[in-house]
């Protein structure tokens, strides 16, 4: 199975999936806390995946999506984006609207 691959049947397996260093008990940096602790605080129930562990995942992810940070947010299949991202939609409110609605 080639990475490119790995990578879609993790999105498509997981209604919400982040791509990050670290895991989410022990981020490695500081945006990818920060993404955890957005989800954690929405209860949203989510995987995640250690970039740091597998080169060919930390770099096929950015070519995936065409993205150039990590970490990386998957709802239903769909990319919503990095750490900026993923900041506005919380403080919007778009981003519990966004996980209520696939339960």
């Amino acid at each position: 199975m080639s990475t490119q691959d790995k990578i879609k049947t993790m999105i498509q397996e997981n209604k919400v999936m982040l791509f990050m260093k670290g895991d989410r008990k022990f981020p490695q940096c500081g945006f990818s806390g920060m993404a955890c602790q957005i989800l954690d605080h929405i209860e949203a129930s989510y995987t995640t995946n250690n970039v740091l562990e597998d080169n060919s995942i930390r770099e096929g992810i950015k070519e995936f999506s065409n993205w150039p940070t990590i970490p990386q947010l998957y709802i239903n299949g769909e990319f919503v984006g990095g750490a900026d991202i993923m900041r506005e939609m919380f403080e919007s409110g778009e981003l519990k609207k966004l996980i209520d609605q696939i339960g």
